[in-house]
C-alpha cells in the first residue's frame, strides 16, 4: 500500500468529519465510489477494495444513489423492444 499526503481545506474536512467515520476511511471510500460511478473501475474491483462481495457492493452503491445499470433512455427503449420480440 502506498501512502500519499494531500491537503484538504477546513470546510471539506468538516464535511468529511460529519460522515461519522474517520477521514482516512471516508476518502478511499468516496474515491472508489466515484471511480465506479464514472465507469473507471468495475463493481468487482470496487467490491474488492471495500472488502465486500460484489452483490453487497452493488447494493451499497445503489443505496447511495449510484445505479448498477447506467443506460441512456434510448438504450432502455431498445432493450425493451428486444425483450418484447422474444
Amino acid at each position: 500500500m502506498s501512502l500519499q499526503t494531500i491537503e484538504l481545506n477546513d470546510e471539506l474536512v468538516a464535511v468529511l468529519n460529519s460522515l461519522n467515520q474517520p477521514v482516512r476511511q471516508s476518502i478511499p471510500e468516496l474515491v472508489a465510489l466515484e471511480l465506479y460511478r464514472r465507469g473507471v473501475i468495475s463493481s468487482g474491483k470496487a467490491a474488492e477494495w471495500f472488502g465486500l462481495g460484489r452483490a453487497d457492493f452493488i447494493r451499497h452503491a445503489s443505496q447511495l444513489g449510484i445505479p448498477f445499470f447506467d443506460m441512456a433512455e434510448s438504450e432502455w427503449e431498445s432493450e425493451r423492444c428486444n425483450a418484447e420480440t422474444l
